[in-house]
């Protein structure tokens, strides 16, 4: 058999964790490039900056502010635990919000990108037409914006399963509820398990192949869309 019933299982808590966390990014992030994009609010530049964090900041360090933060002592926690609801430090849920913070500007950016280099002209034309600003925003801005949306939804889905630091730190190696792709191949790379390590590995290396391969294609239409 190609991959282990453990691999399959990891694989497909991957996805699960990957697609959920685009989907909560896809809502999140738009609005939030949005209001980047348009804000001349000083407070948009600290904001830009806290987006931009895990770009630069390693994956280990924001996995152990969140641990804290979402542990039992941290102020989310506590507040959850007041409420009556379990922590989220090594479950499905906790895995999820971890990877939102973490993936956060491969979805920002990208569209915040696209609003940026829309200009002023469509909204104006929308404007003298009596479109109120929601109707430009979804029927003017989000149409526009759509190489940068289907960059940023690739890219927040790729960064999400190629996740290791973070996902480890706050969500563990349970298996079944945490234990993602990259812990399972670090899991096989300690039991000197290397063929099932190597199998794994090269599903990941078609993938991220794929990903690249899917945003040549996306870029390349947005080029001949504007020289067209």
């Amino acid at each position: 058999m190609l991959l282990t019933p453990d691999n399959l299982q990891a694989l497909w808590l991957t996805v699960r964790v990957a697609a959920l966390t685009t989907l909560i990014l896809l809502l999140l992030g738009t609005p939030l490039a949005w209001w980047l994009a348009r804000s001349q609010a000083w407070v948009a530049k600290p904001v830009g900056a806290l987006v931009a964090l895990p770009l630069v900041l390693p994956p280990s360090v924001l996995g152990f502010y969140l641990l804290v933060a979402l542990g039992p002592n941290g102020p989310v926690g506590q507040w959850m635990l007041a409420l009556g609801l379990p922590t989220l430090p090594f479950t499905f849920t906790g895995l999820v919000v971890a990877s939102v913070f973490y993936s956060l500007p491969f979805m920002v950016q990208p569209i915040l990108n696209s609003m940026q280099a829309l200009g002023e002209r469509p909204l104006e034309a929308a404007a003298t037409l009596r479109a109120s600003p929601l109707d430009s925003f979804l029927h003017v801005v989000l149409p526009l914006c759509r190489p940068g949306l289907v960059t940023g939804c690739i890219m927040s889905f790729a960064h999400t399963v190629g996740e290791f630091g973070v996902v480890l730190m706050v969500g563990g190696n349970i298996p079944g509820v945490t234990r993602v792709v990259s812990v399972q191949i670090f899991d096989h790379v300690e039991a000197l398990e290397y063929a099932d390590a190597h199998r794994l590995a090269a599903v990941m290396l078609v993938f991220a192949f794929s990903v690249l391969l899917a945003l040549q294609f996306v870029n390349a239409r947005q080029a001949r869309a504007i020289r067209s």
